[in-house]
């Protein structure tokens, strides 16, 4: 995990990746929940996809996507080394229609024990709609980023980064939709820039 910690901050884009202490708890999560099949959207290098290869048992399962496989392929070699790689298997490109296509088979519903999502956050809600169908019941469904460096409760003239205001809007927008979804149970934890747990309730 530290050799990727290392890798990763070398990388021009690596305010994207997973804190260390947000990898930490997930590892630990997904050993208490003791998930075995899982999926991640938004990959980056893969550290929180290691994180969560390391707490999956030998036979556990990680479906991964991620639209730049270059990214992925510089942690790579670090995630070989854990001895985990086998457990991963990913897909370059939108997640979208990967997701409508598991849907459309019906082989996949509620089949997930863990899904986390830290990708495109104004795609957030249309991830929601479809994932909400393909977590178990009694699964989470982990949301990155929720409370967006911290702009989430920033009155509306606070001076944010350009990108921190574009996506505002819709970090909120799904934070509303979270909170009155009642398909699910939700506690939003301050690790990391905000993680969302939505655990599937019906």
């Amino acid at each position: 995990m530290k050799e990727l910690r290392e890798l990763t901050a070398k990388h021009p884009w690596n305010i994207m990746t997973t804190s260390a202490d947000e990898g930490q708890f997930l590892n630990m999560l997904l050993k208490l929940i003791n998930a075995k099949n899982t999926m991640e959207i938004g990959v980056y290098t893969g550290y929180s996809l290691l994180a969560t290869a390391l707490a999956l048992p030998q036979d556990g399962k990680i479906l991964a996507m991620d639209i730049n496989r270059e990214n992925y392929e510089l942690g790579r070699p670090i995630i070989e080394k854990a001895g985990v790689a086998h457990k991963i298997d990913f897909r370059e490109g939108p997640a979208l229609p990967v997701l409508d296509q598991m849907i459309q088979d019906g082989k996949y519903h509620g089949s997930f024990d863990f899904i986390f999502v830290d990708a495109d956050k104004d795609n957030y809600l249309n991830y929601h709609k479809r994932l909400i169908e393909l977590v178990k019941v009694g699964g989470l469904i982990g949301y990155d980023n929720t409370l967006w460096n911290g702009s989430v409760v920033a009155p509306p003239d606070a001076p944010l980064r350009k990108y921190v205001r574009y996506y505002r809007d819709f970090v909120l927008e799904l934070n509303k939709a979270l909170a009155a979804d009642p398909r699910i149970e939700i506690c939003m934890l301050p690790v990391g820039d905000g993680i969302t747990l939505c655990r599937r309730v019906s």
